[in-house]
C-alpha cells in the first residue's frame, strides 16, 4: 500500500469535522514528504481542507454549506495527546459556550500546566495560559466551572442575575463536589469564596464546604459586583 493510499484510508475513517495532524496520519516522520504530497492532491479533490500548517480538516456539510470545526476541535491536536488531554480553552471562547457573554473571541486561550501552546490559525491568534493544576480528561470541566467563578468580574456583556443561576445550574450537575473543592483550593482565595457561596446555595455537604471557609482570611472582602439579591449567602463569605 501507498503512502497516499494509507493516508486515504485513514482519513477515510474520520468523522466529518475532524482536525489532524501529520503525527495522525500513521506514517513516519521520513514519509513526511510523501504525505504532504497526498494531503495537497486530496485538498486539491476537496476531501480535507487546510486550516494552518501542519493542520487539516475533514470538511463536514450542512444543508447551508460547509461548517467550520469547533473551537474545541480546531485546536484538538493543541489539547490532546492522542486521547490524553494536557490543556484546555478558558477565557472569551469558554465564557461564550458557557452563554456567559454573547461577545466572540479574537484570540483564544489555552491552558496547561506543563506546555506553552502559542500558535496562529488563520486569523485566530492562540494564547497560552497556565493552568492551576495538571490537566486531564476528568477535571477539565471543573477547571472550566472555577475559571469562570476567577474572571467573573472581567467578562464581557455580563448578565450578572442570570450568570449566577447558569452557574448555580452548572454546579448542580458536579457529582464530585469534594473533587472540586480540592481543585478549587489551588484557586484565588476569591474563587474559593465565591464556590463556597454558591455550593450554600444548592445544599452541599457542610464538611466539604468548611474546606473552603477555614481556607479563606476571615477580613478579607471579595469585591465581585454581587449581593444578597444575586447571590443569597454571599454576605457571609464577604462578598461584595
Amino acid at each position: 500500500m501507498t503512502i497516499a493510499q494509507q493516508i486515504y484510508k485513514r482519513i477515510e475513517k474520520m468523522a466529518d469535522g475532524v482536525t489532524f495532524k501529520y503525527s495522525e496520519l500513521g506514517v513516519d516522520p521520513e514519509q513526511y514528504e510523501a504525505a504532504i504530497k497526498a494531503l495537497v492532491r486530496l485538498q486539491e479533490k476537496g476531501v480535507i481542507n487546510r486550516m494552518a500548517k501542519g493542520l487539516y480538516y475533514k470538511p463536514k456539510q450542512s444543508l447551508f454549506g460547509e461548517l467550520q470545526p469547533s473551537d474545541e476541535e480546531l485546536l484538538r491536536p493543541y489539547l490532546f495527546d492522542g486521547k490524553k488531554r494536557f490543556a484546555y480553552i478558558t477565557g472569551i471562547s469558554l465564557y461564550n459556550r458557557m452563554g456567559l457573554t454573547t461577545q466572540v473571541a479574537h484570540v483564544i486561550k489555552v491552558a496547561s500546566r506543563g506546555r506553552r501552546v502559542i500558535t496562529k490559525i488563520g486569523n485566530i491568534e492562540i494564547k497560552a495560559v497556565k493552568s492551576y493544576v495538571d490537566v486531564t480528561n476528568d477535571n477539565v470541566s471543573y477547571l472550566e466551572f472555577l475559571d469562570a467563578l476567577k474572571d467573573f468580574k472581567s467578562i464581557p456583556d455580563l448578565d450578572r442575575k442570570m450568570a449566577i443561576r447558569l452557574l448555580e445550574d452548572r454546579l448542580e450537575e458536579f457529582i464530585d463536589r469534594k473533587k472540586l473543592i480540592k481543585i478549587a483550593l489551588e484557586y484565588p482565595s476569591r474563587v474559593r469564596a465565591f464556590l463556597g457561596a454558591l455550593l450554600c446555595v444548592v445544599k452541599s455537604d457542610e464538611k466539604n464546604v468548611t474546606k473552603l471557609r477555614d481556607s479563606l482570611n476571615y477580613v478579607t472582602i471579595y469585591k465581585l459586583g454581587l449581593n444578597e439579591e444575586l447571590l443569597r449567602g454571599s454576605s457571609l463569605w464577604r462578598i461584595q
